[in-house]
């Protein structure tokens, strides 16, 4: 086989790195163009479709990459967005979010359609807690953070139901 094809520890660092800053980038847009602000209660919640390319990149390529497509994608989407805020909470609430779906997704045994759904219900689980107690510092009040919890739902949802009937299709592809 000829050198210039096998693949090097180079080329591999490489695509991962292409990879992940791809994730990063459609995570970004994907909460910044496609996203619904909703009306309810202090900050109301925001319904955003950044979920779905996090994950794919937890359940195609794996814990790292849904970690890093989370934490940096959605945490930067928080800086440029005016949002600057929340980016540190959002880093790690997102980057455990895509950390956790692609660990059960590597690691757990038996038929991806409920492997990817017991991740999608993992991750939101993991997003109204860090989000809620989040919005329990940011704004000092233990109700108002009950306002943002149908968004968080509805996002993650709805991300999970486009993303578990491809994920598995889009991982024999690549």
């Amino acid at each position: 086989m000829n050198a210039a094809y096998s693949p090097t520890k180079e080329t591999t660092k490489t695509k991962v790195l292409v990879i992940n800053a791809l994730f990063i980038a459609l995570t970004v847009v994907a909460t910044m163009f496609i996203n619904i602000r909703l009306p309810i209660m202090g900050n109301g919640g925001l319904i955003h479709m950044g979920n779905i390319p996090l994950f794919i990149a937890a359940f195609v390529y794996g814990r790292k990459t849904g970690a890093i497509a989370g934490a940096f994608g959605m945490g930067l989407f928080d800086i440029i967005s005016g949002w600057a805020l929340w980016a540190p909470f959002t880093f790690v609430i997102v980057g455990a979010m895509g950390y956790v779906a692609g660990l059960m997704a590597e690691k757990m045994p038996g038929k991806k359609v409920f492997v990817y759904s017991l991740a999608v219900v993992a991750a939101l689980v993991i997003k109204i807690v860090g989000y809620y107690f989040t919005e329990v510092v940011l704004y000092g009040n233990w109700i108002q953070p009950f306002g943002s919890i149908p968004g968080n739902v509805m996002q993650v949802v709805i991300a999970g139901l486009i993303v578990i009937p491809l994920a598995g299709r889009m991982k024999k592809l690549l």
